[in-house]
């Protein structure tokens, strides 16, 4: 599962809890509902964000799981990159909806 996959994941994670809190009563439970809520989508929103380091390592998986070929450093960097330029997108244009 890519970094976007993920990132996806909690925040429809966070969207269900948030439609399953429009059925409590409880407001305690509620609020719990909520601050699991805005704990999913804080999740989501860190992993989106891009690091050198961590784009060192997702590049270096890429490149083991192509059975580690030579010249090709740059093209796996960059979709590397693209995977957390996604999943930041991804994060950025959910916001404060869920």
């Amino acid at each position: 599962m890519d970094r976007k996959q993920i990132v996806a994941h909690l925040l429809s994670k966070a969207s269900k809890y948030r439609n399953f809190a429009r059925w409590v009563s409880d407001r305690q439970t509620v609020q719990s509902i909520m601050a699991l809520t805005a704990e999913l989508k804080q999740q989501a929103r860190s992993l989106a964000k891009r690091n050198e380091n961590e784009i060192q390592k997702r590049a270096r998986e890429i490149w083991e799981e192509n059975g580690r070929p030579v010249g090709k450093d740059l093209e796996f960097w960059l979709q590397a990159e693209r995977e957390f330029q996604e999943a930041e997108d991804l994060a950025k244009e959910v916001g404060d909806d869920i």
